[in-house]
């Protein structure tokens, strides 16, 4: 049985806070549901051409053990290790008549379920069963190992652009024995964590007081409505900055109360290019028409439960902290608050307002990428936060304290082109994602080969009919489109340029 003497690697603080974070309720891995249409002549096995996909392409990432300290007293450590393909790769059989529902609910209930810890930290399950004929499965990988922008690097890492033959060695065929990683001693790792925490602490002294007046910016940014809810088209940043009054709390709806382990997804799509028509047409960018859309969607989806809120929803969303050639894994990225405008009815004032919100946003966000750490001093941490992390779910602290946010919404770029397992073409990429308590709504959308595919993952208890709330959104797409490509064609403005890139803000 082979042994490793693993290089240690210390989790950032960021991505050591979703491991302490985590409890049966709120499982902090994130997901993707991939469909696959294979030719009319495949006579291969689907989990066998993934195998092989895996067992030739196994970046480090997918390699990482979880080595824990004496008492948790700091974040665990990564050490590389082997991986035992056959413990990672399981065949589903979707239950007859395999339509989109059944699709829908497995992944649902595979989503619910936490990583095995002694592993590293991720799952894929093949998908039998679709009436379609296409195949499927579903990935999941703790957030702590990567996020949503490393997910789009790891995919391209995988796949090819282009169908091949894969061809299984007779190594590959055997099934493997189990792996094991012998973990660096107790002393080894305590000596990385001192280290680490000594570097850390003195950056944090440095930085902190710009990390406060960031931090506080980005709270700003979300709050109060644009001057009489519009910002009128040609509006420059600073107008727009101008017209924000500083930060509210979110109004409670259903969506704002503890979960529980039970969970539910649903996914759409829409072209991407129609995506962009409508940006361009209303002089926005593709987050905006995202960010109206959702909003539309949350609109119809609680009028029908009770009385709409008089008040907007607010939406938080994840920021991007990377540069732009960065394909590190780890998770490099902060959240924002940003208002839906859900008060206002009509969809074009209503992207018009959110224009102005994340105008307002980006702003601060340039500056954040250069002053808000995603790495932090550890020792103590996990106590810290997995104490908190269980407290706030016992003791229902999100349904009393008032919500900051409503829901999570995350818009993240993913690959322009086709991917291939083999000879099979993945025909539809939809992120799951993560939720929480006081937030049981995620809808996170990943660009993939010409296509806008939103991915919606809520908490049963918050949202039991996840289905109804995708045929909103599709409803409230339609409504914006009609409305946006009715506009007659403007000329450019050239105070507040025209960004019609998808970005995550």
């Amino acid at each position: 049985m082979k042994t490793f003497a693993p290089e240690v690697e210390p989790l950032s603080g960021l991505d050591g806070a979703f491991l302490a974070l985590e409890t049966p309720a709120t499982p902090m891995h994130v997901g993707s549901l991939h469909t696959f249409e294979v030719p009319p002549d495949y006579r291969g096995d689907f989990l066998s051409d993934a195998k092989t996909m895996l067992s030739q392409r196994m970046v480090p990432l997918l390699r990482r053990h979880l080595a824990s300290l004496p008492l948790q007293l700091a974040n665990p450590m990564w050490v590389q290790g082997e991986v035992d393909l056959d413990q990672h790769i399981e065949r589903i059989m979707i239950p007859a008549p395999g339509e989109r529902a059944q699709l829908e609910a497995v992944v649902a209930g595979l989503h619910a379920d936490l990583l095995d810890r002694t592993r590293p930290l991720w799952k894929m399950f093949m998908l039998d069963g679709l009436a379609s004929g296409e195949k499927a499965y579903y990935f999941k990988i703790h957030h702590a190992m990567l996020d949503g922008h490393a997910a789009s690097a790891l995919a391209a890492a995988l796949f090819d652009t282009a169908p091949v033959v894969l061809k299984t060695s007779a190594r590959q065929k055997a099934a493997p024995a189990r792996a094991h990683t012998r973990a660096p001693g107790a002393l080894r790792l305590m000596a990385a964590a001192v280290q680490r925490d000594a570097i850390q602490y003195v950056k944090l002294v440095r930085n902190l007081p710009d990390v406060a007046r960031t931090l506080a910016g980005l709270a700003r940014s979300s709050g109060g409505e644009p001057a009489h809810g519009t910002l009128p088209p040609g509006a420059g940043r600073g107008k727009a900055a101008a017209g924000l009054t500083g930060m509210a709390f979110a109004p409670r709806t259903p969506l704002n109360v503890a979960i529980t382990r039970e969970r539910g997804f649903a996914a759409e799509a829409v072209p991407l290019a129609e995506v962009k028509a409508i940006a361009t047409a209303c002089e926005a960018t593709v987050n905006d028409v995202v960010l109206t859309v959702c909003g539309g969607a949350l609109r119809r989806y609680l009028a029908r439960l009770g009385p709409l809120p008089k008040k907007s929803l607010i939406a938080t969303m994840a920021i991007s902290l990377r540069d732009k050639d960065n394909t590190d894994f780890h998770t490099q990225a902060t959240l924002s608050l940003v208002s839906l405008a859900t008060r206002i009815k009509d969809p074009l004032k209503r992207l018009q307002a959110v224009r102005g919100h994340t105008t307002a946003t980006k702003a601060v966000a340039r500056h954040a990428k250069s002053v808000l750490p995603t790495d932090f001093p550890s020792i103590g941490a996990p106590w810290l936060i997995g104490s908190l992390a269980n407290l706030y779910g016992r003791a229902g602290v999100s349904e009393v304290l008032p919500p900051l946010a409503n829901v999570v919404i995350s818009n993240v770029p993913g690959p322009a082109v086709p991917l291939y397992v083999g000879q099979a073409r993945m025909t539809g990429y939809w992120p799951v994602s993560i939720v929480e308590h006081g937030l049981g709504l995620n809808i996170t959308l990943m660009s993939y080969a010409g296509q806008l595919c939103a991915g919606f993952t809520v908490a049963r208890c918050a949202v039991p009919d996840v289905r109804q709330l995708a045929d909103d959104f599709m409803l409230a797409y339609d409504e914006l489109k009609h409305a946006a490509l009715a506009l007659p064609k403007r000329s450019k403005v050239a105070e507040a340029p025209v960004n019609t890139r998808q970005s995550a803000i």
